[in-house]
């Protein structure tokens, strides 16, 4: 009887740490499936070259496009990472780029080139990741005014208020994914 009481002892919190780890399992795997790293090589590329955390550009195009090369939105922005027309030109005279065309920003490997050199841009030109996304959201000119004024910047420098309601859901959704692909991945 004192046999059978110890492996009883052993078994109830061996059984609970492998339903503890099953559990992390299975989150983890639907995590990977909810966050997928599609078009790792071209992320880390362009990234990498642009001063950029894989994971912030992850939450871009997790966020803008849900990884459809073919995605455009209503106001006609393309690709992955849902560039427009009017970005595509400031960017690619910012790249002294002339031959690219704007039908080019269905091509993955294109559309993360320019997408991670405008975030680049906007990094430099705002300091801030939310400033920046906010900036590639609702445009360099709105944000520009945006810290300008005082009831939505107290510094001139840290935008406390975004007055686009959709900007100002987008900007805390595209950090929240970078993070969480920060940490499933360690990007």
């Amino acid at each position: 009887m004192n046999g059978k009481r110890r492996r009883r002892e052993f078994l109830f919190p061996a059984a609970f740490v492998l339903i503890i780890v099953l559990a992390l399992a299975g989150v983890r795997l639907v995590l990977t499936a909810l966050y997928p790293l599609q078009y790792e090589e071209l992320i880390d590329r362009y990234s990498k070259e642009n001063g950029l955390s894989p994971a912030f550009v992850y939450g871009v195009i997790h966020t803008e496009s849900r990884f459809r090369a073919d995605a455009v939105s209503p106001i006609g922005a393309r690709g992955l990472m849902q560039i427009t027309e009017e970005t595509f030109e400031w960017t690619q005279w910012r790249m002294g780029d002339t031959v690219t065309a704007y039908d080019d920003l269905f091509d993955p490997e294109t559309n993360i080139r320019y997408g991670t050199r405008l975030l680049s841009l906007l990094l430099d030109e705002f300091g801030g990741e939310a400033e920046a996304l906010a900036a590639y959201h609702a445009g360099w000119g709105s944000v520009k005014r945006w810290l300008s004024d005082a009831e939505h910047s107290a510094d001139g420098i840290v935008l406390d208020n975004i007055p686009f309601t959709d900007t100002a859901w987008y900007v805390p959704k595209v950090l929240k994914t970078a993070g969480v692909y920060r940490r499933l991945y360690n990007k």
